[in-house]
């Protein structure tokens, strides 16, 4: 076998920056990454090389915006000639229209847009929007569910089962020290994909709800397809009740297909937030609308504001990103899902070969892995109860040692730029980091 890496180099740094970056790191998921956060040098289409000159198949992905990998060519060209007009105009540029344009003809809700820069951003903006729209206070959410890290979304995330309270009526369960009290006061807990429970919730708080607020593909627990019908079911119920749909599509959109998740599940809500993708690696998310929800934003009865909204560089890696996938979608997302797909199916094979209760979910550009005798996971409290997380973790650290970087948390994000050298080498790893755990 060959010599596993080292990451002297990573500790030092780690130990250094220690006591001028609090904990070490700027978000706090990448705390988690065993033996060492890692510091890096540069990446390139599928690889990474760190400080101690370590070469990675990478699989993290900036957490999914690099959908083209790491510094394509064809968006850093773009931007580098975009910049030297200039970078925050805090005005108005044709530019926007044309990645505007682009959207509206690759997704499905065809409506408004508005621009900021994040993920969490664009999500506080949809609820603000669906409670001035619907004069409603409360929203539902569900469990294993995340849409940004602020005080009104951080609940029941993964919450301990021991807090959660019965299946039915999850209690809240706020995910960090510091949040707001009272900030839960407005929110309606509820299992995912769960038909009759979720009936059962808008019969009980249908008539106060401004809107759900889901991801339609649950990308940050084990990356569900909800049951068939499941889904459908929501648009009815939230259309009896005059509730606003909110699809949060900020890993999804751009990226398990043109149309995103409302393609690949045939269902369009009413609102829809998006990030990741659709810079390929820059800072913007975007929100999307019906019109006569969207008009509250045109005419500012409802807020929004923000430096940094659609500042040139951002921009233009969009337009270079959406222009590169438009050139010939079929072909960009088939080659995309196949590669991924193949991935998939040598892990499964590898973890069958080594005897391991590996377990592969998902879909071919982005899927979990998780250990659990389970064939399938169907909601958060499936995974909580039957996934082997640290098992996991000591998965990740040997793939790591063996030249492969993972999530901390599970999730594999497939990129156009991985080659089927670095599928064969990522199956290579896996064999050998199944049998060493």
């Amino acid at each position: 076998m060959p010599e596993l890496y080292r990451f002297d180099k990573s500790h030092e740094l780690y130990a250094r920056a220690q006591e001028m970056v609090a904990g070490g790191i700027s978000s706090q998921i990448r705390r988690a990454e065993l033996p060492v956060p890692l510091w890096f040098e540069r990446a390139k289409d599928g690889l990474m090389w760190d400080v101690d000159g370590n070469e990675y198949v990478d699989y993290v992905m900036g957490m999914g915006p690099n959908i083209f990998g790491h510094a394509p060519d064809f968006i850093i060209e773009a931007v580098a000639k975009d910049m030297r007009d200039g970078f925050v105009f805090a005005g108005q540029m044709e530019l926007e229209l044309q990645v505007t344009e682009m959207v509206r003809a690759s997704v499905p809700l065809n409506g408004p847009v508005r621009y900021a820069s994040s993920g969490t951003e664009i999500d506080q903006i949809a609820l603000r929007l669906a409670r001035g729209y619907t004069g409603r206070p409360k929203y539902l959410k569900f469990e294993g569910h995340y849409h940004g890290w602020t005080d009104t979304v951080a609940y029941s995330v993964h919450p301990p089962l021991d807090q959660a309270g019965p299946f039915e009526s999850p209690n809240a369960v706020p995910e960090s020290g510091g949040i707001a009290p009272g900030s839960d006061h407005d929110i309606v807990i509820a299992p995912w994909n769960d038909l009759d429970a979720l009936t059962a919730v808008f019969e009980k708080h249908g008539s106060e709800l401004a809107c759900v607020l889901t991801e339609p593909i649950l990308c940050n627990t084990n990356c569900i397809v909800p049951r068939p019908g499941y889904m459908e079911g929501m648009r009815e119920l939230c259309d009896k009740y005059g509730v606003l749909l909110i699809f949060d599509e900020v890993i999804t959109g751009f990226r398990v297909a043109l149309g995103g998740a409302q393609e690949v599940l045939g269902v369009e809500p009413d609102l829809a937030t998006y990030a990741k993708a659709l810079a390929g690696g820059f800072p913007l998310s975007m929100l999307i609308g019906k019109p006569k929800i969207m008009a509250l934003l045109g005419d500012g009865r409802v807020q929004h504001g923000g430096s940094f909204n659609s500042n040139v560089m951002s921009m233009s890696a969009a337009r270079a990103g959406l222009t590169h996938i438009l050139e010939n979608p079929v072909d960009f997302y088939s080659d995309f899902e196949s590669r991924g797909k193949r991935l998939i199916e040598g892990l499964r094979r590898v973890g069958q070969e080594v005897e391991s209760d590996l377990q592969v979910q998902g879909l071919g550009s982005t899927f979990w892995t998780n250990f659990t005798t389970k064939d399938e996971i169907f909601d958060y409290r499936d995974h909580a109860e039957n996934v082997d997380e640290e098992k996991y973790h000591r998965f990740a650290q040997a793939m790591l040692e063996r030249g492969v970087r993972l999530s901390t948390n599970g999730r594999w994000h497939v990129a156009s730029s991985h080659t089927d050298a670095d599928v064969d080498r990522t199956i290579q790893a896996a064999r050998s980091a199944l049998q060493a755990i």
